[in-house]
This record gives C-alpha cells, structure tokens and sequence, in this order.
C-alpha cells in the first residue's frame, strides 16, 4: 500500500484514480480550491485529514476515513460510492452522504441539511446528528445509539432498525415501510403520518398528532407525553402506558390505554377499539366504542 503523509493537495481531483492508497495527516485546502480529490478511487484509507474543498470522494470503493474532519465548505462529501467505513469524523457539510451503499459510520459528528439521500445498507452506532431531510428515502438502515436532531427525518425510509436512539425532529417517518423503532425517544409534531408496517416498541413519544393515516401500525408499552388527535384514520395495534390527551377516528384495530382525555369520532368509518381504565362518563365528542 502506498503512503502519502503530512502533505496539502488544493488542485483539481489531486489523487484521481488512486489504488491501495494510505493518505495520514493531510490537508485538502489551498487557493487552487480544486475539487474531486478522490474521484474514481479503490481501496484508500484516510487517517487523521482535513477536507475544506468540494465532493472528495465520489465513484470510491472501499474506502475508509477515521479521525478526520468534513468543514462546512466540503460540500456533496460522499456520492456514488460503496463499502464505505466512516470512524470518528466530522462531516459538517451539506449533503455529505448521498447514493451510497453498504457504509458503517461509529462515533460521528454529522452537521449535514439533506444527509444519506437514497443511501442503501446504513449502519450507524454513537452518532449525532443535526440535518433538514435527514436520510430522505433511503433503504436498509440500523441505528443504535444515535441522538438526532431536525426536520423531515426518515421520510419514505424502508426495511429498517432503530434502537437505543434519542431523536428529536418534526414531520418524521412520513411514509416510512417496514420500519422498527425499540427502546428510543422520539420527540416532534406529527410522527409517521401515512407510514406502513411501522412498529416502536418500548419508546417515549412525545408531540401533537402523532400516528395518522398509518397501515399496519403496531405500539408495544409505549408511552405517548403530550400527544393530542392520535391515530387519526389508521390501523392500529396498539399498548400505551400513560395517559393520552386525545384519539381521533381511528379506523380499526385495538388501542389500549390507562385514561384518555377525549375520544373523537366524528366519521361513520371509525372503527377502531379503545380500551380505557377510565370511568364510562368520560366526556368525548360524538360515540365512544370503548371496550
């Protein structure tokens, strides 16, 4: 393997098409502001660098960065590319992963609007992130312990795991598929409206109208904190732990809960079950169907 050290590229695709490479301690910056540092590269190593110029690595496989930093003004970082392996690094430029399949990130600081667009086969463990559109339709993800802050998280996500994650983000899981969310914090208005075959298991969720219009929803004890109009026309499976402040049409299924503020049914399709501890004169709006 060739070895590159201690040394500063800032002309245009200064290392294209390099093979077995080890690039330590480098630098990529300077007034040449050249950009596609690693374009087109095979089996390269990265260690201990500094990216400050644009799309660096795209068309790459087999390639792995540890303790490195992204800058703001490395913009489009990682495109194209595959078997991808990203330790302890920053990537705090827009849109720093994006086409890419089969990547492992550990122990990454992400500060990226539009991250992981159409990523396939993403593992990511002690992460954080800060994003808008934050892995916007991508497929085959595993989190675990990730804590993740935003807007418009995991929309049109499929076939993926989340555990042990703290998330904190509006408008999430919009139309996600084949999803299980266990043992996490999921924090915003409107959770998983339109979504599919999505489960959470032993999560906190907290925020206005979460669960409407879903298909083949299932919550298994979890606990539902300042939730209003849930599950508003969806099927549903549900076991909630605390109290909820209101359910509103559901369209089937069975809701277990300890006491709920209101039940609203003000559509002839609401069929959906709602099993309460609470006193038979509880007031709602419209017919209660409380088993």
């Amino acid at each position: 393997m060739r070895r590159i050290q201690n040394q500063t590229f800032d002309e245009e695709r200064a290392l294209y098409g390099s093979r077995d490479l080890l690039v330590k301690d480098c630098s990529f910056d300077g007034p040449a502001d050249g950009e596609s540092a690693f374009k087109e590269c095979t089996d390269v190593q990265v260690e201990h660098s500094f990216f400050n110029l644009r799309y660096p690595f795209w068309h790459d496989h087999g390639l792995k960065i540890s303790g490195s930093e992204m800058t703001e003004l490395c913009r489009a970082a990682l495109w194209y590319s595959d078997h991808l392996e990203i330790t302890d690094t920053k990537l705090h430029g827009i849109k720093a992963l994006r086409e890419c399949a089969d990547v492992k990130m550990r122990g990454c600081d992400i500060v990226s609007p539009e991250f992981g667009w159409s990523v396939r086969r993403l593992e990511m463990e002690d992460c954080s992130a800060e994003s808008e559109y934050f892995v916007l339709r991508a497929a085959g993800l595993h989190f675990r312990n990730v804590r993740m802050k935003g807007k418009y998280s995991f929309q049109y996500i499929a076939d993926s795991v989340f555990e042990r994650c703290a998330f904190d983000t509006k408008d999430a899981f919009w139309h996600a598929k084949n999803v299980i969310v266990r043992d996490s914090v999921v924090k915003g208005e409107y959770l998983a409206w339109y979504c599919e075959n999505v489960t959470f298991e032993n999560c906190k969720i907290i925020g206005a109208q979460p669960l409407c219009y879903c298909k083949g929803l299932k919550l298994d004890h979890c606990e539902l904190i300042d939730c209003d109009l849930a599950f508003e026309r969806s099927e549903v499976e549900a076991t909630v732990t605390t109290p909820v402040l209101s359910i509103k049409n559901p369209l089937s299924g069975h809701i277990l809960v300890p006491s709920v503020g209101e039940i609203i049914r003000d559509i002839d399709e609401a069929k959906g079950i709602v099993q309460t501890a609470q006193d038979s004169g509880r007031k709602s709006k419209g017919v209660c169907a409380c088993a």
